[in-house]
């Protein structure tokens, strides 16, 4: 099931940003997704599987872009990513 969330954005945003309201929602959706992962609120995969793509295209563009860690540095981190592969 998959729901729909409706918000408010002034149109001088989207000109701003020279985006139409399909682009500003992907973008939207995109830095959530980030934003999600890096607080630790979203798994790598099921932020990936929101986006539809790939989780290490994913996990790429958070660490590169979002300035997100893929792991904390810790054993529990790396046991559990690593499992994963």
């Amino acid at each position: 099931m998959q729901s729909t969330i409706e918000i408010q954005c002034p149109q001088e945003i989207l000109l701003g940003l020279h985006l139409d309201a399909k682009q500003f929602a992907e973008l939207v959706k995109e830095e959530a997704a980030i934003a999600l992962f890096r607080e630790g609120k979203l798994s790598s995969g099921m932020a990936a599987s929101w986006l539809g793509v790939p989780r290490a295209h994913f996990l790429l563009k958070a660490m590169q872009e979002g300035g997100a860690n893929l792991l904390e540095n810790n054993e529990d981190d790396f046991a559990r990513e690593t499992s994963l592969l």
